[in-house]
């Protein structure tokens, strides 16, 4: 009976033993905080007075195309708060976010983090250029959180467009361009591929219409000011981009709206581009049977100043705005982040991305 006894006194003392144990496990383990959501990051501890225990905290992994900005501006420019950007790798465990631009991947992804992905972190794939343009890497199909993209269809959508403009609002450029106007039609160029749609187009245009050609295609390259001066001069802007994708329209449709140049683009159809810019801001190649049937159509405007003004009707009520490559993309994807606390994955980044049947 006495040693009966003794093994239940012996049981109910380990078995205390383990259970406080295990409530000394948990209560040393985690903080005390509790959580607003499974996917919260734990709080953070530094003497850095702009991280703060709510910051959102998003890693560069690398900087895009070696660009730098003051990681310090997205309230000041853009309103965004609880931000705080890094390119210190140290604090990968501790980042919300990590921003990996797709032009600086390794093909055999040695440059990427190699530590474990901590649960509440997202890998945002930032990327701006056509698929046509852009290295299919292999292993990158299901690594991504998010998509920072020109696409509608990104996660973060990040790209140039126009805006209703203030009432007070002066544009300085038009009509006071119109008296610069001393040349037809211009193409500046710097990536010149026989291969490209443009150039076919271009080869045939120029048989029926004067075109100034500058860039390094044509050895000419422009500094900064001589190219807002070339856009300046011309009536029309050949806008042609260097292939036909979903939703990609570059600054070489912006800049000539912006300078009081009509861009004749070549590009996505014309139901694409009137997505973002009122039909009548621009010429589409696609509206005329051939370049021949252009060529005419643009010189017949060029002696018809009546004609010719009515593709600037839109500057009364918009402007362009221009994107702020990358701290815009940066600022915007830690907004996005902070927002939203939630799980969420990325598959199939190369269906969404090259397959041409998605367009």
């Amino acid at each position: 009976m006495f040693q009966q006894s003794a093994n239940w006194i012996c049981v109910i003392s380990v078995g205390l033993n383990l259970f406080f144990l295990k409530q000394n496990y948990y209560t040393s383990s985690w903080p005390t905080r509790i959580f607003k959501s499974p996917f919260e990051a734990p709080p953070m501890h530094s003497t850095d007075p702009q991280l703060s225990k709510n910051s959102t905290i998003i890693l560069i992994w690398f900087w895009p195309f070696g660009k730098h900005f003051d990681l310090t501006s997205c309230k000041s420019v853009f309103n965004i708060e609880g931000c705080y950007l890094t390119d210190d790798r140290a604090l990968y465990s501790k980042a919300h976010g990590v921003i990996i631009h797709h032009r600086d991947i390794k093909w055999d992804l040695s440059n990427l983090p190699s530590q474990p992905r901590p649960f509440f972190q997202k890998w945002v794939w930032m990327h701006f250029e056509s698929p046509n343009n852009t290295p299919k890497i292999p292993g990158l199909s299901n690594l991504f959180n998010v998509t920072l993209n020109y696409r509608q269809d990104a996660d973060i959508t990040i790209r140039e467009q126009m805006i209703i403009k203030s009432p007070d609002t002066e544009d300085e450029i038009f009509p006071k361009v119109l008296k610069k106007k001393d040349k037809q039609v211009c193409w500046i160029v710097s990536n010149w591929n026989e291969q490209h749609d443009r150039v076919t187009y271009y080869k045939e245009l120029k048989q029926h219409i004067t075109i100034d050609t500058y860039g390094h295609a044509f050895q000419k390259p422009l500094k900064r000011e001589e190219y807002d001066n070339v856009l300046t001069s011309c009536k029309f802007y050949l806008a042609f981009e260097n292939t036909k994708s979903k939703d990609y329209m570059t600054e070489k449709l912006y800049n000539p709206l912006t300078k009081g140049s009509i861009p004749v683009v070549l590009g996505s159809p014309r139901y694409i581009y009137e997505r973002f810019i009122p039909g009548d801001a621009f010429i589409h190649v696609d509206d005329f049977p051939s370049p021949k049937d252009l060529a005419q159509h643009l010189l017949s405007l060029d002696k018809n100043e009546v004609e010719y003004k009515k593709y600037f009707q839109w500057r009364k009520l918009y402007e362009v705005k221009h994107v702020d490559f990358p701290r815009e993309h940066v600022c915007y994807a830690c907004d996005y982040i902070r927002r939203k606390n939630n799980h969420q994955v990325f598959t199939n980044l190369y269906d969404w991305y090259w397959d041409h049947t998605n367009e």
